[in-house]
């Protein structure tokens, strides 16, 4: 599969843990780095050659507008949301945008860092348009910065994806970046809904899979999550090893 031209970028969410920063600024406006998350999201689909974006925003919508509205090189499209649609809404509300291809969809609000190859285009790589509806990027759950959840998949060695036992520890997480068929939102719920209806759709199918990152990934789910990575990202620039 070659890379996927267009994206989907969640930019919706309320950022509740996050605040009290994000009552006057939406969570993919936190900077790390120097660089709001949103950017750092934008900057890894350009950089593999992604020339359009949709991005939906709800809550302080009009500031994301405001900060992407001079970026370069790239289309952006806004999908505003009121009512709020969630995950899976979202982007059905998006899919005439979206195109008949499979498509990139990441959360405005995670941050990674490629390991030995760039993480999306190994994606494209592991995409097989015959077996999958969803191909989802994955962690390492005990590797992960500011995580302290018990995980989200299990996954055989052909990358097909499982459940979490309910109780026990699942060895990865999903790092909220993926590749979708549009396929996938065939006869999917009306209004507000989250994309694990249709995971769950998919896992039923074994349509599910999933590519392991082999790079970083940070959980920024809070302000302590925030620092982490704010001070995992000066040290690397410095040249000292964190862990």
């Amino acid at each position: 599969m070659s890379i996927p031209k267009v994206a989907m970028v969640l930019a919706a969410g309320f950022g509740i843990r996050m605040r009290p920063i994000t009552e006057t600024r939406p969570k993919p406006l936190v900077k790390v780095a120097g660089r709001s998350l949103l950017a750092h999201t934008i900057d890894r689909l350009k950089d593999v050659g992604v020339e359009k974006i949709i991005v939906n925003t709800h809550h302080l919508g009009e500031m994301i507008v405001e900060h992407l509205k001079d970026y370069q090189g790239i289309d952006i499209v806004f999908s505003p949301e009121d009512p709020i649609l969630e995950t899976g809404g979202g982007i059905t509300k998006a899919l005439d945008l979206l195109g008949d291809e499979p498509f990139f969809a990441c959360n405005a609000d995670t941050l990674w860092l490629n390991g030995s190859q760039d993480a999306l285009q190994r994606l494209a790589r592991h995409w097989h348009d015959d077996d999958m509806d969803a191909l989802l990027l994955l962690h390492s759950t005990v590797d992960a910065y500011g995580y302290d959840g018990r995980g989200d998949f299990c996954a055989d060695a052909n990358g097909t994806l499982m459940r979490r036992p309910e109780s026990e520890v699942a060895p990865y997480l999903f790092t909220g970046v993926q590749i979708l068929h549009p396929r996938l939102f065939k006869d999917a719920p009306e209004g507000a809904f989250s994309l694990n209806v249709l995971y769950d759709k998919a896992l039923e199918e074994d349509r599910l899979y999933g590519v392991v990152h082999d790079g970083e990934w940070f959980h920024i789910g809070t302000p302590d999550g925030l620092d982490e990575a704010e001070t995992y990202m000066k040290l690397r620039y410095a040249g000292i090893k964190h862990r």
